[in-house]
């Protein structure tokens, strides 16, 4: 009963959005946004201590301030993903602005596929649903939503203009084959891992469990891996972002998957450090401490009772 209330308080929501202007959609956005702020008092704290140890020169008041503006963003994102899924093709490409799209194309051309990656950050949903329109469809790793009817409906909008979505199960088989394909295949790197094969990456000066997927991936089949971001631009506008290739590792490098994985994360943060605002602050990234850590104390441990 409560997945069917979910689903028709967002059909409500999505049809009194679609006659809206974008503009005006993403003022609606931001004001449900800084409500949640209010009353949100559990991710309100997780954000503010998130903040808190990645600036902490920043001011009591300055990080208040970022992370309501970040439920503000994450407002204006619910409700423009709703339009957004509404509108003809021509009409989304109408709203958008790209750069890069050249190394896209040139990346594609080396035939070993694409892996593209962002972060929880700015529009990524827009800039997946949007990309088939400017330069091919890719398929999105993705977890379904808990709510089976809100899955559905999410997974209509991220599939609407030709991508395809990869679940868990078999996910790598099939992301090879896209590959072979040379297709492109699109994930986010920025959410805490629970898996034995996450690795432990500096973010924000932290150590990070992070998805050793996308690094062992493009170490095996030599696919580019290009760095994608989606800004907001003024009135109700998108601008997407494709940085350049992320570098591979030396071949000898002893630690290879670790080190590529770390050069794509240091490209997401030093987005996040320009717009704080628009990365998901309220999400649990550091949970726990770098196994290696725990390793050298271990030793550090047996070499004092040794020496005693």
């Amino acid at each position: 009963m409560r997945y069917r209330v979910e689903l028709w308080l967002t059909r409500i929501v999505s049809a009194c959005m679609r006659p809206l202007p974008m503009a005006l959609v993403r003022a609606c956005g931001g004001t449900l946004g800084r409500a949640v702020f209010f009353v949100d008092g559990f991710h309100r704290r997780i954000a503010l201590a998130n903040l808190e140890q990645a600036f902490p020169a920043r001011t009591a008041a300055e990080r208040r301030a970022i992370a309501r503006a970040m439920f503000a963003h994450f407002g204006r994102l619910l409700l423009e993903l709703l339009k957004f899924g509404t509108l003809s093709e021509s009409r989304m490409s109408a709203r958008i602005e790209s750069e890069g799209e050249e190394r896209v194309l040139q990346a594609y051309q080396h035939g070993r596929g694409v892996l593209f990656f962002t972060g929880h950050f700015g529009y990524w949903e827009m800039q997946a649903i949007a990309q088939p329109l400017r330069v091919r469809p890719v398929s999105v790793l993705a977890r379904p939503l808990d709510n089976p009817y809100l899955h559905e409906m999410l997974e209509r909008i991220r599939t609407r203009t030709g991508n395809a979505v990869i679940y868990r199960q078999g996910a790598i088989r099939k992301v090879m084959r896209e590959l072979a394909a040379n297709r492109g295949v699109a994930l986010l790197i920025d959410q805490h891992l629970h898996s034995a094969d996450a690795v432990y990456v500096d973010f924000f000066d932290r150590p990070a469990a992070t998805t050793s997927a996308l690094a062992a991936l493009a170490l095996r089949t030599g696919a580019p891996v290009i760095p994608v971001f989606a800004l907001p631009a003024p009135g109700g506008r998108y601008r997407f972002i494709y940085e350049r290739p992320v570098p591979p590792p030396r071949e000898d490098s002893p630690d290879a998957v670790r080190e590529f994985t770390q050069r794509c994360t240091d490209v997401l943060e030093m987005y996040v450090r320009r717009d704080p605002a628009l990365w998901l602050w309220m999400h649990r990234r550091w949970r726990d401490r770098d196994p290696r850590l725990a390793d050298e104390a271990a030793g550090s441990d047996d070499a004092v009772t040794a020496a005693d």
